[in-house]
């Protein structure tokens, strides 16, 4: 049962397709991947903790096997009712729940309305106020200025390193198959990269994300914040900031990671995260006892 497993819904009119973990009776974590990323992405986490969780992590829309939208609406408000559709289709109450960047965003958004549906919420290296980071310019160029195909997968693997340069092999090589495919002879992307590219660039001027302040605000659960010692995307005064605005918010470093935590250095980003569900569960465990 602990195995990895495919599975496709229709939400929000979209065909989504999205991984799972272990036993459906477990607690239940969805994990919500970044920008360009894939929810395969947390393959080596869910191995870590599907003994004891059942993981859920889909391909957000215009990723992986899941539908591009052609209209291009990959704007938080939407990808937060995707996550509110995902949640009901599996038939949870609360869950726990996991994003990275973008992720992070996207579930402080649907958190805004629905606080009380998380049993704890990690935000790998993201939050509140993301647009304003250096982060975010370095994110905006990769955007206007990567390849829409490769003549090799070589190439795209040498283009995937040099945007990526602290991230393990493995994690290069998971990008590599995850987000690239064959083509009439060209190497090209799996994801929408034109239109989130789009997409992307047009919030950064017209439709910024909202105030998420208020979201973290509204969690009476356990919060972790978990930032990349190295990270250009969220630094540690608003980091600080989060940790004052909610006493259930709490937050941990991980050293040799920048932006990309559970690429950088999956072996801390996996014990960290494991211990910090661990012990929410055995509080929860606690509190029904």
């Amino acid at each position: 049962m602990d195995r990895e497993h495919s599975n496709f819904a229709q939400l929000n009119g979209l065909r989504f397709h999205y991984l799972t973990w272990g036993d459906p009776g477990r607690p239940m974590l969805i994990c919500l991947h970044g920008l360009r990323s894939y929810g395969r992405t947390f393959a080596g986490l869910a191995e870590t903790l599907a003994d004891r969780f059942y993981i859920v992590a889909p391909d957000q829309r215009g990723r992986g096997e899941t539908d591009w939208d052609t209209e291009q609406n990959y704007f938080a408000d939407q990808y937060a009712a995707d996550l509110g559709a995902l949640i009901d289709h599996l038939g949870a109450g609360t869950v726990h729940v996991l994003g990275h960047s973008m992720g992070g965003i996207n579930a402080l958004t649907y958190a805004l309305t629905h606080a009380g549906r998380f049993d704890s919420l990690i935000l790998e290296d993201s939050g509140p106020e993301a647009d304003a980071s250096a982060g975010i310019a370095r994110i905006l160029k990769e955007l206007q200025t990567t390849p829409l195909a490769f003549d090799s997968m070589d190439e795209a693997r040498a283009f995937w390193r040099s945007i990526r340069p602290n991230a393990t092999e493995a994690a290069i090589e998971s990008r590599v198959a995850n987000s690239m495919k064959s083509v009439d002879g060209k190497i090209v992307w799996r994801h929408d990269q034109r239109g989130i590219g789009e997409c992307r660039i047009k919030q950064a001027s017209t439709r910024p994300n909202p105030d998420l302040w208020p979201a973290l605000s509204a969690l009476s659960c356990p919060v972790l914040v978990l930032r990349g010692a190295n990270s250009d995307y969220l630094d540690p005064a608003r980091v600080k900031r989060m940790c004052e605005t909610n006493p259930q918010v709490a937050a941990h470093e991980v050293e040799g990671a920048g932006h990309y935590v559970h690429d950088d250095n999956p072996v801390d980003f996996n014990r960290v995260v494991g211990a910090f569900l661990d012990s929410v569960a055995a509080e929860r465990g606690a509190g029904r006892g």
